[in-house]
């Protein structure tokens, strides 16, 4: 099978006689990359699981806590467009943040719409404890970190095609 795409990205010859959409060959389960994207991600999320236990973290929960690591006292919104996620999702998971102790919400004094996300100290302390995760994860990929590398700048140039394809589309 050949696949070519036009420069609007719309494929032109998808199958050559042989291999047919109603083929079983292109319609394995194993041979879509969604499919790949989907049990990668689940398993990583399975791996993380145990890890995060010991800190009482799910793994949405770790996320958000890896955004405010990286810059504390930011928007809900702005946690969002970091995450690709919507405020709907949020706002219990950082309810449930709020009650460990780990955040505080806090209405913006200029802008009551908006809600401000700052760590406690508590939740400050806790990045000690999640930097542990990062080597034990890596180590769990059977991955150089040169591999680890290259794949992560592949999905994320992959992630942005994606997004950007929807957005002109």
């Amino acid at each position: 099978m050949e696949i070519k795409c036009n420069q609007n990205n719309a494929m032109e010859n998808i199958t050559t006689p042989q291999d047919s959409a109603s083929s079983p060959k292109v319609l394995n389960v194993d041979l879509q990359l969604c499919f790949a994207l989907y049990s990668a991600s689940l398993s990583m999320t399975k791996t993380y699981k145990p890890l995060l236990a010991k800190l009482k973290l799910t793994y949405p929960q770790y996320l958000v806590l890896l955004v405010l690591w990286e810059k504390d006292g930011v928007t809900v919104n702005s946690i969002g467009e970091r995450l690709f996620s919507d405020s709907g999702t949020l706002t219990p998971l950082l309810k449930r943040l709020e009650k460990l102790g780990l955040i505080q919400r806090q209405r913006a004094i200029e802008d009551e719409r908006k809600v401000i996300i700052t760590l406690t100290e508590q939740g400050k302390l806790l990045q000690a404890q999640a930097a542990e995760i990062h080597p034990q994860i890596a180590c769990s990929t059977g991955c150089t970190l040169t591999e680890l590398k290259e794949l992560n700048s592949q999905l994320i140039l992959l992630r942005t095609n994606l997004i950007n394809k929807l957005v002109t589309s």
